[in-house]
């Protein structure tokens, strides 16, 4: 990765800039080597690159597009960064990697009780989120919804146990996704992976007509060993609730600590990490979310595992970024 791939932060959004740096306490190192081979012309949707958000900042991140390909950015209707990237036949290389800055405070720290909205009440432009969608398929969860949850008080109570109920009746099976899976057939079959966990919560959700979006990014260890050491994208919930969006993760059930958000969107369509068209194949697959030392790695090092912070039931913090 050459310096100027190296990409200035922008990850917080308008007036809350400068209190969110403020807290932001935690250094992690983010980001995915990915191979493809082509076996003919094709075109590559990739979508990799953290969002603007409240909850952290990119410092600084670089991103390759292999070698020369004809690239164009653009923003999908999710507000989601896109690469279009054309190819031609053979190998090509892409990598992303970010030096971020999140808080310590764990999934919905600090967000008032809400109240939710009424259908009449919900901003026009959040409806679209209370509606079935190809793989969140709410239509066929109603009535199951409603026997299962229809007691319970509505709004976040609500959303919590959904959650609760799926973290302890579904089971999670390290790699056994699909793609073709919908929530209601992940039901049915009663295993999945954060995908399918993420699919069950967002449409069981909007049969409450409760606006529920489909989220992918990074989720590092932080606070939460893990034997396998797992790393990869990490999928959940999001619902909106009282005028925020309140994070939903049933795979975990419990608040974690520095997620980065990359995509959001009605289902699994909007948050792949890439799309393609034409004869091309993923053939390389890393990703890597982890505590870092503040100051001692940049974008474009070598991974070093053994520098990691995370992956510990303690939390290491540093001084919190200051405001520049």
């Amino acid at each position: 990765m050459t310096p100027s791939s190296a990409i200035p932060s922008s990850g917080v959004v308008g007036e809350a800039r400068a209190a969110s740096l403020a807290r932001f306490d935690v250094t992690l190192r983010v980001g995915c080597n990915l191979t493809y081979e082509a076996t003919g012309p094709a075109t590559l949707l990739l979508n990799l690159m953290p969002r603007s958000d409240g909850n952290h900042r990119v410092m600084v991140q670089a991103l390759d597009l292999g070698a020369n390909l004809p690239a164009q950015e653009f923003k999908d209707q999710h507000g989601n960064r896109i690469w279009r990237v054309q190819l031609a036949p053979g190998s090509h290389c892409f990598r992303h990697d970010a030096i971020v800055a999140v808080t310590s405070k764990p999934d919905n720290h600090g967000l008032p009780s809400p109240v939710p909205e009424s259908p009449a009440e919900v901003p026009a432009d959040l409806l679209r989120y209370t509606l079935p969608s190809r793989y969140c398929d709410s239509d066929k969860l109603a009535q199951f919804a409603w026997e299962k949850f229809g007691q319970v008080e509505h709004g976040l109570p609500r959303v919590t146990a959904i959650s609760q109920w799926l973290h302890d009746n579904i089971e999670y099976r390290y790699g056994s996704g699909h793609p073709e899976l919908s929530a209601w057939d992940v039901l049915q079959r009663g295993y999945g992976v954060c995908r399918d966990f993420a699919h069950l919560a967002v449409a069981l959700n909007r049969t409450f007509n409760l606006p529920a979006r489909y989220v992918t990014g990074h989720l590092p260890d932080i606070g939460w060993p893990d034997p396998d050491n797992h790393m990869d994208f990490h999928a959940y919930g999001e619902v909106y609730i009282g005028g925020h969006w309140f994070t939903t993760d049933a795979r975990f059930h419990v608040p974690r600590i520095g997620r980065i958000k990359i995509a959001c969107g009605l289902d699994a369509v909007n948050g792949a990490f890439s799309t393609i068209y034409g004869g091309a194949a993923l053939t390389q697959f890393q990703v890597w979310a982890y505590q870092v030392a503040r100051g001692t790695v940049g974008v474009g090092d070598p991974l070093d595992f053994s520098q990691r912070l995370d992956n510990r039931h303690e939390i290491h913090t540093e001084p919190a970024y200051s405001v520049r």
